[in-house]
């Protein structure tokens, strides 16, 4: 799966074999997806004024946008996630950080590794969020360092992403829907892509 792959000025997309990237999303110019790679549908990665970087074990998750300006760059490191609706323009997301649902981070902040940035929030242009620390708010401020348990988790849930990439690639494909459930059938079992200690909450019914 490559999605919707477009060149810009002589720039082909660039995705590892064993990267997943939904159908519906866009790459353009000098797009680079790394291994084990999760980008979901309707993302947006479009690298026309700057490159995009992603590095191994990502996930860029539904709806996404990353985009760059002149003379800044937009990366995401090794196990970096984003979650779904957020905004990275410009930036750089280190190791193992997460940037929480429908958050803005803006051109050329940092944020530091093993760092989380709660959702919704706003980073600003030139900000640096400290390694290992939970920010957060418009503007994100940081709040308090994070615990090693936390960050456990963080990555838990990222190899979790890893694995899903793995499975689309796999099992995805196009179908029709059916017009009523099978006999019998019984609601998706969360346990076989997540951890169980990531299983919060326990679907309900069969």
């Amino acid at each position: 799966m490559t999605g919707l792959c477009y060149s810009f000025e002589g720039m082909v997309p660039v995705v590892h074999p064993t990267a997943f990237v939904h159908p519906t999303a866009v790459l353009i110019g000098d797009v680079r997806i790394g291994p084990n790679c999760y980008i979901g549908p309707g993302a947006s990665l479009r690298a026309d004024f700057s490159s995009v970087i992603i590095g191994a074990g990502v996930n860029i998750q539904d709806y996404c946008i990353l985009h760059g300006t002149p003379g800044f760059h937009t990366t995401v490191e090794d196990n970096g996630h984003v979650g779904h609706g957020s905004v990275v323009h410009g930036c750089i997301v280190r190791r193992n950080a997460l940037i929480g649902m429908s958050s803005s981070i803006y051109d050329g902040a940092e944020i530091g590794e093993n760092a989380i940035i709660a959702a919704m929030a706003f980073v600003p242009a030139g900000a640096k969020i400290p390694p290992g620390t939970l920010a957060a708010g418009i503007p994100a401020k940081v709040l308090r360092e994070l615990s090693a348990e936390e960050i456990a988790r963080k990555t838990r849930g990222t190899e979790a992403y890893q694995q899903l990439a793995k499975k689309c690639l796999e099992s995805f494909k196009p179908c029709q829907p059916l017009s009523e459930p099978e006999p019998g059938r019984e609601t998706l079992d969360p346990s076989r892509i997540w951890p169980d200690d990531l299983t919060r909450h326990k679907p309900k019914g069969k």
